[in-house]
């Protein structure tokens, strides 16, 4: 029987075709996906309710202009419709950028299990540094956990992604896959640089080493969640390891075991 999942895009750029070929490979399910600003306006009137699984592929309440950047909350019944969502037991996925997504919204980050930062800003009631980006990053992911999430999977797998180095609230989250580059400032460069229009530089900016988590699995409320930094572009997309993982995720969001 056919299972119904909501993906959610928008708010950051990706490429529509290899992504929609992502979801493609992810078999059995009856898939609605939405675009900002629809897709807040959708689930505010109730369209996650019911689904078997969402997807947050989405990085909501930003405008990028004039060399910077400027940020909203979701509405009200956006966040009542989400924070009920987990309440009933009802779990989701989130990949990539989703972890940037409302910054203005606090409680979505703890649901996530971290942050990323385009801007200084405070994380938990302590100033943060802007997070760090890294594209085209050729890594080897390691498999931490024997769980649903990372059955089938090898132990290691290479991958070819963006990177980020952010917030990520370890200690509070169950972790499924690490990567084996160096999170280090060395390594990555300054988001609040990128979007000031100096691309590709971390001139003045000394960011603290963080976690290498890339895969994680947290509760919220009653219901699981699961966290996938994968996903910035086509060859991550093509990826057979991290298709394998997002379609494991889904189906343990939804509550099937492999």
């Amino acid at each position: 029987m056919s299972r119904s999942l909501l993906v959610l895009s928008g708010g950051h750029a990706y490429e529509r075709e290899p992504f929609a070929e992502l979801l493609a490979s992810v078999s059995d399910w009856d898939i609605t996906h939405l675009m900002h600003p629809k897709a807040e306006d959708a689930v505010a009137g109730g369209a996650a309710r019911d689904a078997d699984a969402v997807l947050f592929y989405d990085m909501g309440g930003y405008t990028f202009a004039d060399n910077w950047v400027t940020s909203r909350p979701p509405s009200a019944a956006f966040r009542r419709a989400i924070i009920e969502r987990f309440a009933s037991g009802r779990g989701a996925v989130a990949m990539h950028h989703a972890l940037a997504g409302w910054a203005d919204w606090p409680e979505w980050h703890e649901m996530l299990g971290g942050r990323f930062l385009y801007t200084p800003g405070q994380v938990r009631g302590e100033a943060m540094l802007d997070s760090g980006y890294r594209h085209d990053v050729q890594y080897t992911a390691q498999v931490a956990a024997d769980h649903p999430v990372t059955a089938g999977l090898p132990g290691q797998f290479p991958v070819c992604d963006e990177l980020y180095l952010a917030e990520i609230f370890e200690a509070e989250v169950e972790p499924l896959i690490r990567s084996d580059y160096a999170f280090t400032r060395d390594n990555f460069y300054s988001a609040a640089l990128g979007i000031s229009g100096t691309l590709y530089s971390n001139v003045g900016w000394n960011h603290p080493p963080a976690s290498n988590l890339v895969a994680w699995h947290k509760t919220v409320g009653n219901a699981p969640l699961v966290y996938l930094q994968f996903g910035d572009a086509p060859q991550t997309y093509a990826n057979p390891h991290v298709r394998q993982a997002l379609a494991n995720a889904l189906n343990f969001i939804a509550g099937e075991q492999p």
